[in-house]
């Protein structure tokens, strides 16, 4: 039995809620059920009694939670009492990061958390491919969208508004279309995920949903060559307000059909198990939610995205 999946079963019934629990410790519903499920398949009992509208200990769970609680509460103590003469972070802090976002913006913000905590090393892993945490010898990863495997575990860092972005030399050489549906006129510089090429983009304008099928001469599955090209003004994209905000800021890309919305996304930093979830990382995600924080509202102010 995993101690990671029995911390996750005490949560539950704490909160009484699976969706509580998965909530109070930063991971997906799906993952928080799957572990509920393995306990009690490894008991070979239930722990609780379920219904549609509540969620109850069982006579059995009665029983067995609160030794375990004192079991973890023996655990914990004995963790604290090893790390309790660490007066500083220590050893090699091993993160994948994407190509473009890993490159222009969050690396000289580790660069920055180096500084204020010179015990640390870093192994920087910049690919926009999927990460495997065992092939790739990886720690944590930063990657935009919710993760969708049950076995790891994650912490949200930041909504991220998407947008349409053209240089103005662009702009000023095709035009700048109004609506989702000129873009087909435009040439679309697409990103290729997985070999599916990104040419379909999705437009939110009120209570209504626009699909703009683009073409395009330059396809890439790196997004910061798709970043350059539109900077250097070959076409319009659609890319993370993050991966462009320093573009943005200094009026080196425009917004494009601002009241039409690419669909956002989210950035979280993920890990491959609770255990690898250290001191390091939860500094770091705060770190992280400190910088993304201010970067977003230093758009907001400008009017570059929703406030």
């Amino acid at each position: 039995m995993l101690l990671n999946d029995l911390l996750v079963v005490m949560k539950v019934a704490e909160l009484r809620s699976i969706t509580a629990a998965a909530n109070s410790l930063d991971m997906q519903v799906a993952t928080a059920s799957a572990a509920l499920k393995r306990v009690e398949k490894n008991l070979g009992l239930e722990l609780f009694i379920r219904s549609t509208r509540q969620l109850r200990m069982s006579p059995a769970g009665e029983r067995y939670l609160p030794q375990c609680q004192q079991a973890l509460q023996l655990l914990e103590s004995a963790r604290l009492n090893i790390q309790s003469d660490l007066d500083e972070l220590g050893g090699e802090m091993r993160i994948a990061l994407s190509s473009d976002l890993g490159r222009n913006v969050i690396t000289p913000w580790l660069n920055e958390f180096l500084d204020q905590h010179p015990n640390l090393t870093l192994r920087s892993h910049i690919s926009d491919s999927i990460i495997d945490f065992y092939r790739d010898t990886v720690d944590m990863a930063l990657r935009y969208g919710s993760p969708t495997e049950n076995n790891l575990y994650g912490f949200k860092i930041c909504d991220v508004p998407r947008l349409l972005c053209a240089a103005p030399s662009y702009l000023a050489t095709h035009g700048t279309p109004s609506h989702p549906h000129q873009l087909a006129t435009h040439n679309g510089l697409c990103y290729q995920l997985n070999d599916v090429v990104q040419n379909e983009w999705q437009f939110a304008h009120y209570d209504q949903t626009i699909k703009a099928k683009l073409c395009g001469n330059r396809i890439s599955n790196d997004g910061d060559l798709v970043r350059r090209w539109c900077v250097s003004g070959y076409g319009m994209a659609i890319k993370s307000c993050l991966d462009m905000a320093d573009d943005l800021l200094n009026q080196r890309v425009i917004s494009v059909m601002p009241g039409y919305t690419p669909t956002p996304t989210e950035l979280w930093l993920v890990c491959p198990s609770r255990q690898s979830i250290t001191p390091t990382v939860r500094l770091l995600r705060d770190y992280l939610k400190t910088r993304t924080q201010a970067l977003l509202s230093a758009l907001a102010a400008r009017h570059l995205i929703p406030s």
